[in-house]
């Protein structure tokens, strides 16, 4: 499963967010990586540079590569809708995305291993893609065998449930539901989704 296992915290940094959780390097060094990393904030940035960023930024934050955002977008233009919202709704769909909002998992990269490990089942049969999409109405839960892992019961008692509008949690049952695709309103994340329409109009 190709993912991106380089540094994270100059990611972050790059981007100035915190784009892969709680990150005390950011929380010390709030300014770009590198020998200009200061100086860099004072450079202004392109069109281009603005919109590339903002799908890089998208790109990490889901823990997507290249190739998989690129058919992502075209999947997301081919829809009905506004194409920047489909396009995050279908990130949000993504089965490891799921299993993160529920707090299966406290981070997508943790939730990504949970899926990949054999952890997590969708309607009761086991699924080890992350980039699996889930359709309204599907279940999403943690596999009896996998029910007693400290890594998912840490997870979740540390983790109190945010209640997204399209997501059921059940923390008897350890299961979930997808219960829609989310509204652009709904979805929290700090994405500028028209730019990156942008540079792919390009």
């Amino acid at each position: 499963m190709a993912r991106y296992i380089g540094p994270k915290s100059r990611i972050a940094r790059k981007f100035g967010e915190a784009i892969f959780g709680p990150d005390k390097v950011l929380e010390k060094k709030n300014y770009p990586p590198g020998v200009h990393g200061l100086a860099s904030r004072r450079r202004k940035k392109s069109e281009y540079g603005t919109q590339l960023k903002e799908k890089q930024k998208a790109k990490y934050m889901y823990g997507v590569l290249e190739k998989q955002f690129s058919n992502l977008f075209k999947k997301a233009s081919a829809s009905k809708g506004v194409t920047g919202e489909v396009l995050l709704q279908l990130l949000e769909a993504r089965l490891d995305n799921v299993v993160f909002r529920l707090g299966i998992a406290p981070t997508r990269a943790a939730a990504r291993q949970l899926v990949s490990h054999k952890h997590i089942v969708v309607n009761g049969e086991v699924v080890n893609i992350p980039s699996y999409h889930l359709r309204p109405g599907e279940s999403v839960g943690v596999r009896e065998k996998s029910k007693s892992l400290e890594a998912i019961t840490a997870s979740l008692n540390s983790h109190r449930f945010n209640k997204f509008a399209w997501l059921e949690w059940d923390s008897t049952e350890m299961a979930g539901k997808f219960l829609n695709r989310p509204d652009r309103a709904d979805i929290p994340e700090n994405i500028k989704e028209q730019l990156i329409v942008e540079l792919y109009s390009k």
